[in-house]
C-alpha cells in the first residue's frame, strides 16, 4: 500500500515540476520578446535555468520525503513516539511529587541534574560503563 502511495505521490510531484518547468520556459520567451540587447536575453535564459534546476531538486527534496514517509510506515517501533522521538513517550511521575516530573535516565541530557534526587546523570553514554569495552 506504501508503494502505491509513494508512486502516486512522486508523479504528482513530476507533474508539479514539469509545470514549473513549463511556466518557466513561458516567462523566458516573454522577458526574450521585451529585452533590448543580448544581455538581457542572456539574463533571461539563466532565470529559466535557475527555475528548472530549481523545480528539480523540488521534486527531488519530495521524492526523498515520499521514500522517508514509506520508510517510516515500515518501521514503527512499539512504545516509540514518531512525534517527539523519545521511547515511551510520556514523564514519568514519582509518587509524593507534586507538579514535578522526571524523565528517565536514557533521556537525560548528559550532565544534567536529577530534579528529584540533586545527583548529576553520567556524562558517559547510557549503556556503556565506564571502564569496560564489551558489556
Amino acid at each position: 500500500m506504501h508503494s502505491v502511495k509513494e508512486k502516486v505521490s512522486n508523479a504528482a510531484s513530476a507533474a508539479k515540476a514539469h509545470v514549473e518547468s513549463y511556466k518557466a520556459n513561458v516567462e523566458e520567451k516573454a522577458e526574450k520578446a521585451t529585452a533590448r540587447t543580448q544581455e538581457e536575453k542572456d539574463i533571461a535564459h539563466q532565470r529559466r535555468k535557475a527555475k528548472e534546476a530549481e523545480a528539480k531538486m523540488n521534486l527531488h527534496m519530495e521524492k526523498a520525503e515520499h521514500s522517508a514517509e514509506k520508510l517510516h510506515g515500515k518501521h514503527h517501533v512499539l512504545g516509540h513516539d514518531p512525534v517527539t522521538g523519545v521511547y515511551g513517550g510520556h514523564h514519568q511521575t514519582h509518587v509524593g511529587t507534586v507538579g514535578q516530573t522526571t524523565v528517565p535516565a536514557h533521556q537525560q541530557t548528559y550532565g544534567a541534574v536529577d530534579p528529584v534526587t540533586g545527583a548529576t546523570v553520567p556524562t558517559y553514554p547510557p549503556g556503556h560503563l565506564h571502564g569496560h569495552k564489551h558489556l
